[in-house]
């Protein structure tokens, strides 16, 4: 593709790099946002800087947060003790539409999968664990995708577990196998959580 302006090819590169985007809807984006008001693209520049320069990391549950403590793990009226376990953030957003869990969430970052190199280290598992040793969880809920990587990280943190007085459950298969959470309508996925079975039923399950 042939640019009149190398200001152009430079921009339409970079919002070609975003998930989803090839170079044709790039250079549509920037050529829409080069016919909006100057001020309204300066607005989208700084909420981008922002986002990374001044965006946290709960320091409690991996949410992403304003502060150090997420709106969640900062509430007093969710549980404390019930912690549910997903894959990313776009989860937690997920289960929060359905307004059906008032318990707190640990954000792993991810799946345990060896074909992707993603091992047990390279994900939040080893807080979690300890949030449960300190004795302060009384259940653990996963919330992983129905896939083999969702079903071999909430087995190798069901093993982490033993001899740990702590309840794990996982949400009812409401949700397809191999279904992502983020994709399930809210009344499916607010029925699989106030509906999930002990972890141990799960594997027998399957």
């Amino acid at each position: 593709m042939d640019y009149s302006s190398k200001i152009l090819e430079n921009a339409v590169y970079e919002v070609s790099q975003l998930p989803g985007i090839g170079k044709r809807t790039a250079l549509r984006l920037v050529l829409h946002l080069l016919k909006q008001p100057e001020q309204r693209t300066i607005h989208l520049s700084e909420a981008l800087l922002k986002l990374r320069t001044e965006v946290n990391f709960c320091t409690s549950c991996n949410n992403i947060s304003d502060t150090e403590l997420c709106e969640i793990c900062a509430n007093p009226k969710r549980d404390q003790g019930m912690i549910c376990v997903v894959e990313d953030i776009r989860d937690v957003m997920a289960i929060e539409n359905t307004s059906q869990y008032q318990g707190l969430y640990h954000v792993l970052g991810g799946k345990i999968s060896p074909m992707e190199g993603v091992g047990p280290q390279d994900l939040t598992i080893s807080p979690l664990i300890k949030k449960v040793r300190e004795g302060e969880v009384r259940e653990l809920i996963f919330a992983l995708s129905s896939t083999m990587e969702g079903d071999t990280t909430n087995f190798y943190i069901y093993k982490q577990l033993e001899g740990l007085e702590v309840v794990t459950s996982t949400i009812a298969r409401g949700i397809s196998v191999g279904d992502e959470l983020e994709y399930a309508d809210e009344v499916t996925l607010g029925r699989s959580i106030l509906n999930r079975v002990p972890f141990e039923n799960s594997m027998k399950a399957n």
